[in-house]
């Protein structure tokens, strides 16, 4: 297990310790008033872990505290690594961000575009040009989720089993077909919309390198950089480090999801590089440090470092935000002054966002409200872990960005 511990007095990194503090006594109300379980957070500037904090319980059923071994279910904190991985392909000549997704999943050729009608019946157009793996990378392929209920194209999308999941048995390879044959939401790269872009993309990443997903990560990105504790499915001996997942009760409370939770103790057929991940905070800590740090960490190189800079700068066409250029995922949408990389959020007018932070950040967070994010102009990497879905159910990560940019002293 890669340990996580502190190894800075805050003020040796800039940061006032009793500010820190504000932290810990914030978050403890959420789980002493019933919004959450548990939680991990831990803050770390120029390298350096400056705070680690552990509140509340992984499992409130067995009444099991969170510790620095939890194992949590990250969901779409998994699209950074797809992304990475994705990149490393890049780097190596594998493929390139204009090539055609039809190159390496043929069913992606030929692909029509929604004009309107019903999910039953939908009105089509030839797309204009090829899904490329730019496409996937930002977001802008018009592919969706159909967890969104918010066009008829989500309607076909979960009429297939694809909402919270994927159908039983079916594998990534068979997930990628079926996408293909649903209309597009809009042509590609004329807007942004969250989606399965990021599975799709593990799929281009299987074909390019030869290697089934799991391995893929295993042997590039999990053993170079020590994260032992990362997969699609928790281990039998280690089922009983796995937090719980839990929902809001209306009537007070927490529900357990068990239909959800639990599947994250089977290995499952559908490698999901979208959202199917679980890890700890001390495996992730070593994947933002290796980010933070220009692609290296203890001697593992995985990207170069004009290829981590390349990827955390806004790609959206004409630099425009998310909220300018997408369909937000929530009715309030937090995406003012945020634009989108291959695999990021990317701050680009903090005073827009509304956000104490810096432009150049990057971020992104998971289903079950977990959040991570670096700052590269403060050298500040911060992690955020807990089992809630929805993650829009409570502004935890703004709340956590704000209280640790408020302990900043320099």
């Amino acid at each position: 297990m890669m340990q996580l511990k502190v190894d800075a007095d805050p003020g040796e990194v800039g940061m006032d310790a009793g500010r820190l503090e504000r932290i810990d006594t914030h978050f403890r109300r959420y789980v002493d008033d019933g919004r959450l379980a548990g939680w991990t957070i831990a803050v770390s500037r120029r390298g350096r872990v400056a705070h680690l904090s552990h509140y509340g319980l992984a499992d409130l059923e067995e009444r099991r505290p969170v510790a620095d071994d939890t194992i949590w279910r990250i969901y779409s904190m998994s699209k950074p690594i797809t992304s990475v991985a994705a990149l490393m392909l890049y780097e190596r000549g594998a493929l390139e961000l204009t090539d055609p997704v039809s190159r390496y999943i043929p069913a992606f050729a030929d692909m029509r575009v929604y004009q309107g009608g019903s999910a039953a019946s939908p009105g089509t157009v030839p797309a204009t040009e090829p899904v490329r793996i730019w496409h996937l990378l930002t977001h802008t392929a018009g592919l969706t989720y159909g967890w969104h209920h918010a066009h008829a194209v989500d309607e076909i999308y979960r009429a297939k089993g694809f909402e919270f999941g994927s159908p039983r048995g079916l594998d990534l390879a068979g997930a990628c077909e079926v996408w293909a044959q649903v209309p597009l939401l809009f042509q590609p790269g004329t807007e942004w919309n969250y989606s399965v872009a990021t599975d799709v993309l593990g799929r281009v990443v299987e074909v390019a390198s030869g290697q089934s997903l799991d391995a893929f990560f295993a042997e590039h990105v999990f053993r170079p950089l020590g994260m032992n504790d990362t997969g699609f499915s928790v281990p039998e001996d280690d089922v009983e480090r796995l937090a719980a997942l839990y929902g809001p009760n209306p009537a007070g409370g927490l529900l357990r999801n068990r239909s959800m939770g639990d599947a994250a103790t089977r290995a499952p057929a559908f490698l999901s590089g979208g959202g199917g991940l679980v890890s700890t905070a001390g495996d992730y800590h070593r994947f933002t440090q290796m980010l933070a740090r220009g692609g290296e960490l203890d001697g593992a190189r995985l990207l170069g470092p004009r290829t981590v800079a390349y990827m955390t700068r806004n790609h959206l066409p004409g630099g425009a935000d998310l909220e300018q250029f997408g369909r937000p995922i929530f009715s309030e949408s937090p995406y003012r002054g945020v634009g989108f990389g291959l695999g990021f959020s990317v701050v680009i007018d903090a005073a827009a966002n509304k956000a104490l932070t810096h432009e150049g950040e990057f971020a992104w967070g998971g289903l079950a409200s977990t959040a991570f994010w670096i700052d590269p102009v403060a050298e500040i990497t911060a992690l955020f872990f807990t089992q809630l879905i929805p993650s829009s159910t409570y502004p935890v990560r703004t709340q956590l960005r704000t209280l640790v940019n408020q302990a900043l002293l320099d």
